[in-house]
């Protein structure tokens, strides 16, 4: 009889799980640092709603994204794909930009996508906020890859709203995210949704509210802050108006703790709180404030880490991995041992949400839910991988790691493809990588290559790979001390560009062509000099000056 009534229990208690999966937000920010948060260590930041919920939840303080940048970071969180699997080696651009890089325009539409399985099992799924998987002439819309609804920047789905025409866009969209996402769990609260809240801050460039600078309006940041590492200071001290830079960083970084706070809030107001999962992270590290428009927005803190955006070394690679789901993930825990990855997130939300992931999908992440629910830490049964072949780094002028990366145990090694140039790390000892001990461990060198060259030759090949192994660089931008924008045939581009040839660019003509297309229609506004709506060749030429 006994075991009769235990075997019934564990019946309902699944029964009542597969009834009741939760619902899911995964808020991911752009550029936020590992350490830009106060539970985290930031010196001056305010972060009340963050704090509450690494208290309310678990922070994985080993948790990496599977890229350096956007693009390929957020392709690994939505297929549990490692990018270079795309042939995804860098953010999304232009065409002749893709192409430099051997890269496709966007994410293919017929791989299976977390939306996609979530969706099957009876979820109601949304995208709100940034997209960044394709954009332009012919690119699926967000729709076209599991979600029911979305309102997003950087797609050709339905648009959150128009930057070129509002000087404080980027500094409120958190909050129109957050008012589509209550508006979504208020419609579907009788069952289970999954909404991806992918937010355009702190990413350059940054314009906050009046009444968003007034909180910091005195603040006096010290470069040499004893809360930032030793190689953060260094990076500090060379900064320009570092007052100012980091009272811009900080309140905007503390206006999308409002807008979290705010979702919290509504949660409980919904009776949704105990019901719902929340992941919060960041696409990669902060920006480097000598790249480009991010002068305002590059003071952001890796903590300790080293190096930042466009790094594969810590502060690149290494974000938040914050898991609220009161009740079910314990609260106020700091994992400090298990190491887990971008890729992982897809198994480990299926297993949650008792949703099967097809073979076929042959996810290279692994389920990760018993370590979210609180089990102990166990080793990683395969290791995780990198590749950067993109040619920009971070901001350690002269510097260029191997492009081939791989964290395995307690080892990370960094090695060229024709297997040279191993550097090896500790990270549990030197989580700044200060120390290259691979002279010291020449059979950890050795295994280390081996399955990184391997994992290599699973990947499809790319000419990109090839220019780049052969010693070619492979960039989209110009590094500092590389060729200028004045020194661009600006004349001749905007002929390029000038499909119809009018004498004009409009907005549809210029966007497609910018790197960085969430700043696209604010840099269009202000090249517009006479606000005609369209660039003609003389705007055009004196934005390059």
């Amino acid at each position: 009889m006994k075991s009769y009534l235990t075997l019934l229990s564990l019946l309902l208690l699944t029964l009542t799980a597969v009834a009741r999966p939760p619902n899911v937000i995964f808020i991911l920010t752009d550029d936020l640092g590992w350490g830009d948060a106060k539970f985290a260590g930031h010196p001056y930041v305010k972060t009340p709603n963050l704090d509450r919920l690494a208290k309310e939840g678990t922070w994985f303080r080993q948790f990496y994204v599977a890229a350096t940048v956007c693009s390929p970071s957020r392709t690994a969180f939505m297929t549990s794909h490692y990018p270079a699997r795309h042939l995804i080696h860098g953010h999304f651009a232009s065409h002749d930009q893709n192409a430099a890089r051997s890269m496709p325009d966007w994410l293919d539409a017929d791989v299976t996508t977390l939306p996609d399985l979530l969706k099957q099992a009876g979820y109601a799924t949304a995208h709100f906020g940034k997209w960044h998987l394709g954009q332009g002439t012919g690119a699926p819309a967000p729709e076209a890859y599991g979600f029911d609804v979305s309102k997003t920047v950087n797609s050709n789905g339905p648009s959150l709203g128009d930057e070129g025409k509002e000087p404080y866009f980027r500094a409120r969209s958190t909050a129109l995210m957050v008012d589509e996402t209550i508006k979504f769990a208020q419609a579907n609260k009788d069952r289970p949704f999954y909404v991806n809240l992918w937010t355009l801050v702190p990413h350059a460039p940054l314009k906050p509210t009046p009444e968003q600078l007034a909180v910091y309006a005195d603040l006096q940041p010290k470069a040499d802050d004893p809360a930032f590492g030793e190689w953060m200071q260094k990076y500090l001290g060379k900064a320009k108006d570092l007052r100012s830079q980091m009272q811009v960083f900080c309140a905007s970084v503390t206006d999308l703790d409002t807008q979290v706070g705010r979702l919290l809030d509504s949660l409980d107001q919904l009776g949704l709180t105990n019901d719902t999962l929340i992941f919060f992270s960041s696409d990669n590290g902060p920006e480097d404030y000598r790249i480009g428009n991010a002068a305002n927005a590059g003071v952001g803190s890796p903590g300790p880490l080293r190096a930042r955006k466009r790094s594969m070394h810590e502060g690149g690679v290494r974000t938040f991995g914050l898991v609220r789901w009161p009740g079910k993930v314990p609260a106020g825990r700091v994992e400090e041992n298990a190491v887990v990855g971008g890729v992982d997130f897809l198994p480990t939300i299926a297993a949650l949400a008792g949703v099967k992931v097809p073979a076929a999908l042959a996810p290279d992440g692994e389920d990760k839910s018993a370590l979210w629910l609180g089990a102990a830490a166990a080793a990683r049964t395969r290791p995780l991988y990198w590749e950067w072949i993109s040619g920009v780094q971070g901001p350690e002028d002269g510097y260029m790691p191997p492009p081939l990366c791989v964290r395995d145990g307690q080892w990370k090694l960094f090695v060229k493809h024709d297997g040279q140039g191993a550097q090896l790390f500790d990270i549990p000892k030197d989580a700044a990588e200060k120390n290259d001990v691979a002279a010291a461990h020449p059979e950890v060198v050795k295994e280390l290559t081996a399955k990184a060259l391997a994992w290599a030759k699973t990947l499809p090949a790319s000419p990109a790979r090839d220019k780049f192994a052969a010693g070619g660089a492979v960039r989209t931008t110009p590094r500092t001390g590389a060729k200028t924008k004045a020194s661009l045939d600006r004349p001749k581009i905007f002929a390029g560009w000038d499909k119809d040839n009018d004498g004009f660019l409009s907005k549809e003509e210029f966007i497609p062509h910018m790197a960085d297309q969430a700043d696209a229609p604010a840099r269009f506004v202000r090249f517009d000099k006479d606000k005609d709506g369209r660039l003609s060749k003389e705007e055009f030429v004196a934005a390059g000056k």
